[in-house]
């Protein structure tokens, strides 16, 4: 079995198991926006809890705030709630609740005089950045790309994980290999499934 295909297990079974609860927030009046919203506010709360060094408490909110993630999507799914901004909208909050967090991490090496580990955690999440932007490249161009080891799935609970045991210079090296790694796997899977010549574009 594939990573991608595990990682489609996973969303299934996590769908099924939540369904309950989006159609409890749909009768609520909980939107899909509302919940995304959620997901960024607590991402931040994590990033402060970093701050402060309290990784332990710091890893479990953003275990959260990645539940909350997946949620908003099914919610937006099973409710028939989907809409083009929506998608748009969790794209770039989850790009702001990495970099929130990833600065945190980068200033607490910084402020202990770890000039490396920050300097590594800056690529780390550069890196991961562009495998994010690598993907909606592709799909913009009309591609797929959603091969790759450390996808947004792993690097969350990667880091949430690191957090919760204190291993966060450990983490910050793995995530920054496999990331670029991953980006390059993408890369190449971008120039198999964007054979056809396109059309020069500044992205």
């Amino acid at each position: 079995m594939s990573p991608q295909e595990i990682r489609d297990t996973l969303q299934q079974g996590f769908a099924r198991l939540a369904e309950p609860l989006a159609a409890t927030l749909a009768r609520y009046g909980v939107t899909p926006n509302h919940v995304t919203a959620a997901s960024l506010v607590l991402c931040a709360v994590a990033a402060l809890l970093v701050l402060q060094d309290r990784l332990l408490a710091a890893g479990a909110i953003w275990l959260l705030a990645g539940v909350l993630d997946l949620l908003d999507g099914l919610l937006a799914r099973s409710q028939g709630q989907a809409t083009a901004f929506g998608a748009f909208f969790d794209s770039t909050c989850d790009r702001i609740g990495e970099g929130l967090l990833f600065t945190a991490i980068v200033y607490r090496f910084a402020e202990q005089g770890q000039a490396v580990d920050a300097a590594v955690a800056t690529f780390a999440l550069l890196a991961s950045l562009l495998v994010s932007y690598a993907r909606a490249r592709v799909e913009g161009l009309g591609g797929q790309c959603k091969v790759g080891t450390m996808t947004r799935a792993e690097r969350v609970i990667l880091l949430g994980v690191g957090l919760i045991l204190g291993w966060v210079e450990i983490v910050v090296y793995v995530l920054a290999i496999a990331a670029a790694w991953t980006t390059v796997q993408r890369m190449r899977e971008a120039r198999r499934v964007l054979a056809e010549p396109q059309s020069p574009g500044d992205g």
